[in-house]
């Protein structure tokens, strides 16, 4: 073969190579438009999917402080609910504690109810039922659900802190009460433990104390 035949030969094949490679390049480039078009469509639909999200994630936000509302207003309600329902305990208790506490031979001679203590303008202290006047004094807390931690609160917010505030009293023991409509966590239970004398409603008397006969009470004093 001369160089001029090879020559030849050599630049049909690459015409035909190029035409080869024109043509992988056309459908590559085809097959990228493909592709970039069905990434546009993908985009689109997923943005509109994340659109139709942000607006449900409002919607609910939107309802969760509808519900949030609800919800204070009806512990807003309970809350009402409740004091009136201890306001009543405390109206049905006062006249009974007087014979009650009697009976276990602990002379109190009047009783005071929402028997609040302040300082300097501030309210430091607040008593439902205040039994005095005698050698001693009962500190009644009043609960329409007792609670354990209504028992500790009781303890460390008033009893122990009493003659603190009313040195007077230095020479009176200090009993500590409850007086409940429902019972919680068995607190009744905790409250003579610890010292307290336990007041409730049944059927036969109105007002009854739970603790037995010679149960005695702590002096918190």
């Amino acid at each position: 073969m001369t160089l001029e035949q090879a020559l030849q030969d050599f630049i049909v094949e690459t015409r035909k190579s190029s035409l080869e490679t024109n043509k992988i390049v056309q459908e590559v480039s085809k097959q990228i438009k493909k592709t970039e078009k069905l990434l546009n469509e993908k985009f689109q639909e997923t943005e509109k999917k994340f659109q139709e999200t942000k607006m449900m994630f409002q919607e609910t936000d939107k309802k969760f402080q509808e519900t949030d509302k609800q919800i204070k207003n009806l512990l807003k309600k309970s809350s009402e609910f409740d004091s009136n329902w201890g306001k009543l305990i405390e109206a049905l208790v006062e006249p009974a504690v007087l014979d009650l506490f009697k009976e276990r031979d602990i002379n109190v001679l009047g009783t005071a109810n929402n028997y609040i203590i302040e300082r300097n303008g501030k309210k430091i202290m607040e008593i439902d039922l205040l039994m005095k006047n005698g050698d001693c004094l009962v500190l009644i807390e009043v609960k329409t659900s007792l609670r354990i931690e209504d028992v500790n609160e009781h303890i460390e917010s008033r009893l122990t802190k009493f003659k603190k505030f009313f040195p007077e009293y230095k020479d009176k023991k200090i009993y500590g009460a409850v007086a409940y409509l429902k019972c919680l966590e068995k607190a009744d239970i905790y409250a003579m433990k610890k010292g307290f004398f336990v007041l409730t409603f049944s059927g036969k008397h109105l007002i009854h104390i739970k603790n037995k006969k010679d149960y005695k009470p702590r002096d918190f004093g």
